[in-house]
């Protein structure tokens, strides 16, 4: 004879499947965090096409890269800023077809305006989709900010080391045209975003549990300035993993003699130790708090920085697995971090940092670029080396606002 559940039983289903539920959004909103990143890599790709086609010079080139940039990053924080004042639920997926629309005028440019259009609406499709998408990663996270942070995260990583494969095989061998191909992938990530606004939409509509305690906030100053170290930070970060991303293979075929298909291997094991580190960041800021992973990611790779340019071949590919999982952790944890600081900001600090991250990656890789013309690779590693004693500054760093008010109310019920 069965019984019928009881009251707790029948609110352990409904938790487990609301469980599911947030993980499946989770895994959509990473998954489309990797289509979007595959196509942002279709136009470097086609550069070599468009510049003799178009009898392009290098300033011309470096015109539409800048022309991306500015889109993807300068839009990011506006958008946040601008739909944390009033949510637009169908946002997601019409951001993503402002990229289908890109990837189609892409595959058609026969013009240099044309190109910069299509590669304009690339760029805006990416500035829409960033905050949003780290919007509904925070709202799906049920408290764990920062393992569903490195859930998104992660998604655009295995997209950005995956995307220039792609379009090795597919663009290059057969053309602009072949762009439309990636279309597909558009629209896709539509069908998926679709759906994850309408979980949205139903979660933003649920009543909210009122919280008895009254949230703390630090100082406007406080947070101002806890910003620019985060931002300075970030620099850091960023700026040694564009010297990694840009010049590695250069470095180990220079210094060691190794094949160009050694130097792409190696670079491939760097970029899953970022993935690898990426994802493991979150869930330990969940555990300890997030201002320790940044200060621990930052200044933590310090020594591993130095040895580098001391290292041999095999040294340095270890020393280089060691690097990617540590400095790439601080990622989730500075986005969730500055959450916690700017409460009801979560579009325009995600829009802030990941529009940061994709900014100055460039103009680093520019700035690094030039240092080696005129030095050597050697000499770029050897000064990126002490990027990473930036992090001496995460001891300046306050406690996130919401970790105090959960500590103050775990000791209040003890």
């Amino acid at each position: 004879m069965t019984t019928a559940p009881t009251y707790a039983e029948g609110a352990a289903t409904r938790s487990r499947g609301a469980q599911t539920a947030t993980i499946g959004v989770l895994m959509a909103i990473s998954a489309s965090h990797m289509l979007n990143d595959v196509m942002q890599s279709l136009a470097p790709a086609l550069y070599p096409v468009f510049r003799e086609k178009m009898a392009l010079s290098f300033f011309q080139t470096g015109i539409i890269t800048f022309v991306f940039q500015a889109t993807a990053s300068l839009l990011q924080p506006f958008i946040g800023l601008v739909t944390d004042r009033r949510p637009m639920n169908a946002l997601l997926p019409a951001g993503m077809a402002f990229t289908l629309i890109g990837l189609v005028a892409l595959a058609f440019a026969d013009t240099y305006p044309l190109l910069l259009i299509a590669v304009a609406m690339i760029g805006v499709g990416s500035a829409v989709f960033h905050p949003e998408a780290s919007r509904v990663a925070r709202a799906a996270s049920g408290g764990r900010h920062g393992f569903a942070q490195s859930l998104f995260q992660v998604g655009g990583n295995f997209g950005q080391s995956t995307g220039p494969l792609l379009a090795a095989f597919v663009v290059v061998p057969f053309g602009q045209h072949s762009v439309l191909a990636f279309t597909a992938f558009a629209l896709a990530a539509i069908v998926i975003l679709t759906g994850v606004s309408r979980w949205y939409a139903g979660h933003r509509a649920k009543p909210r549990v009122a919280d008895a305690s009254p949230r703390e906030t630090l100082p406007r100053a406080v947070v101002i300035r806890t910003l620019a170290v985060l931002i300075i930070m970030l620099f850091s970060k960023v700026l040694y993993l564009a010297s990694i991303g840009s010049y590695y293979t250069f470095y180990l075929i220079q210094t060691f003699g190794v094949s160009l298909q050694t130097s792409q291997l190696m670079l491939f094991v760097f970029l899953a130790s970022v993935a690898a580190g990426t994802f493991l960041g979150g869930p330990i800021a969940d555990r300890i708090g997030a201002k320790y992973v940044i200060w621990g990611s930052i200044l933590g790779v310090l020594p591993f920085t130095l040895l580098l340019p001391h290292l041999g071949l095999v040294g340095t590919a270890i020393n280089s697995i060691a690097i990617g999982l540590i400095i790439s952790s601080a990622f989730s944890a500075i986005v969730v971090y500055a959450q916690e600081l700017t409460p009801g900001n979560v579009g325009a600090v995600a829009g802030l940092f990941f529009g940061l991250s994709f900014g100055l990656g460039g103009i680093g890789a520019a700035l690094l670029g030039a240092l080696a013309d005129r030095t050597s690779l050697t000499f770029v590693y050897q000064v990126c080396a002490f990027l990473p004693a930036v992090g001496l500054l995460g001891g300046f760093l306050p406690t996130a606002p919401g970790k105090v008010g959960a500590a103050k109310s775990a000791a209040s019920s003890s």
